[in-house]
């Protein structure tokens, strides 16, 4: 066995989970819009409703009233991040003896796939659409869709191996004194 075998391997298994997000989140999306006009609501728990809404903005509606610039802007964007991404996840399937590169890759994994499948949306219809939305009582959290989940997973475990790796320079550095 060569020595791409593993790399090409490991590779393939972090983009079958960009994959599966991506596809988890369009069939979901799919089903919302076939299901559900737009401003619907139907409430599950006295915390959570299925909604269908159309985000034309970013995170938490960021630029939604943009004039429309910002579709191409977020487009644009995405394809950049996720070149790097799948970069880095080249990257790190050469150097798999690195710590913590599994689960860097699985953090980066989850990013593309949301980051693609939110991209998808803006580009084919102008909007992202949302529908799970999450409150209590009068106070309400942005509704969101499977991507946005695993983007905020996947950066939430981004920032924690930072900060452990940080960590480990820094007492790298002290045991070294």
């Amino acid at each position: 066995m060569s020595d791409s075998a593993p790399v090409a391997s490991r590779l393939s298994a972090w983009l079958g989970i960009s994959a599966a997000v991506l596809l988890i989140d369009q069939a979901t999306k799919y089903w919302v819009v076939s299901v559900f006009e737009l401003y619907d609501r139907v409430q599950v728990l006295p915390f959570f409703a299925w909604v269908r809404w159309h985000n034309t903005g970013a995170a938490f509606s960021f630029l939604a009233d943009g004039g429309g610039w910002q579709r191409w802007f977020f487009v644009a964007l995405a394809v950049g991040f996720s070149t790097w991404l799948i970069w880095e996840l080249v990257r790190l399937a050469r150097s798999p003896a690195a710590r913590l590169a599994g689960a860097q890759a699985l953090a980066f994994s989850l990013i593309l796939g949301g980051a693609l499948g939110n991209m998808i949306d803006r580009a084919l219809h102008g909007y992202v659409v949302d529908f799970i939305l999450v409150h209590y009582d009068t106070h309400y959290f942005p509704a969101f869709n499977v991507a946005d989940s695993a983007l905020f997973c996947g950066a939430v475990l981004w920032i924690i191996l930072m900060f452990l790796e940080g960590r480990q320079a820094s007492n790298a550095d002290n045991t070294s004194n």
